[in-house]
């Protein structure tokens, strides 16, 4: 089996970060031999050079520069993991959040607000579908997901989904195609951008079905940003959240037609139940 000698990482990182052999050796209490000799090792070890000499200065190959950002990022999460352990607040490791893709964006910003005023917490964020985000969130890659999407019933793993938000679904788009006198006329007759959201598009169908029309689809979109540039470009009125277009809506380039589609969209914040919770997290959830 493969194994690394982090005693050599640890002086190999030394000397990258220092640039000098004979000043980390001083640091880390070594002769410069010594030091020589257990960095010549982990190259051997890794089969390749990591320093060329320029002067007396000792500068990165290629190589060293992607070894020290692996060793930066190995002996980062060493220190995270004992402010953690420790329960020490010196040290803040950041928040990993996951969000669905298709979750809108000004949302998710109204969500990570309270982080945002903090320098003393950073923020990961990362997207995708909920099944890939809730196999991150149960090998511990992610701390929350964020989604409109329950976890599936079936699984094996105990997760906690706490609703956090509910938006009222409505129509919005340029005012000048909402000038239509009731709902029946609107949904027939203006061009529609609907997402591809399972509750949004499960409650608009049911609606049409309901009223007996066909309405006039022009997009399926999977994504509520690509929903919110397609209203603000005249393209049509879209079926989703204000908040998705709370900024144009505001700004007057859109409006929102004055009906009831009797949708709402629930969003959800789903974690894995864990002794160490980050500790922003439960701030975020208790404002939100």
């Amino acid at each position: 089996m493969d194994t690394l000698n982090y005693h050599h990482l640890r002086y190999f990182r030394e000397v990258a970060h220092e640039g000098h052999l004979g000043r980390a050796a001083e640091r880390l209490n070594l002769s410069q031999s010594a030091l020589s000799i257990q960095i010549r090792q982990l190259e051997d070890r890794l089969g390749h050079r990591f320093f060329d000499r320029v002067g007396r200065r000792l500068v990165l190959t290629e190589a060293g520069r992607i070894a020290l950002d692996h060793a930066d990022r190995i002996f980062g999460a060493g220190h995270e993991l004992l402010a953690t352990l420790r329960h020490r607040n010196m040290v803040s490791p950041p928040l990993r959040i996951g969000a669905l893709s298709t979750l809108s964006r000004n949302f998710q910003l109204q969500f990570l607000r309270p982080l945002l005023v903090s320098p003393d917490c950073p923020v990961v964020l990362r997207s995708g579908n909920t099944k890939v985000l809730l196999d991150d969130l149960e090998a511990m890659n992610l701390d929350v997901v964020l989604t409109t999407e329950l976890p599936p019933s079936g699984s094996s793993v105990a997760f906690a989904a706490q609703r956090i938000a509910e938006q009222v679904v409505g129509i919005h788009g340029p005012p000048d195609l909402l000038a239509y006198p009731t709902l029946k006329a609107l949904l027939e007759s203006a061009p529609l951008i609907v997402p591809t959201d399972s509750i949004i598009r499960a409650g608009f169908e049911n609606l049409v079905a309901q009223m007996g029309i066909s309405p006039r689809i022009v997009a399926n979109v999977d994504d509520m940003a690509m929903v919110r540039l397609l209203a603000r470009e005249g393209a049509g009125v879209a079926i989703a959240p204000a908040v998705v277009m709370a900024d144009e809506i505001a700004a007057g380039i859109l409006a929102t037609a004055p009906f009831d589609l009797n949708i709402k969209e629930p969003f959800y914040a789903v974690t894995l139940p864990r002794t160490f919770t980050h500790p922003a997290l439960a701030e975020l959830m208790t404002q939100a």
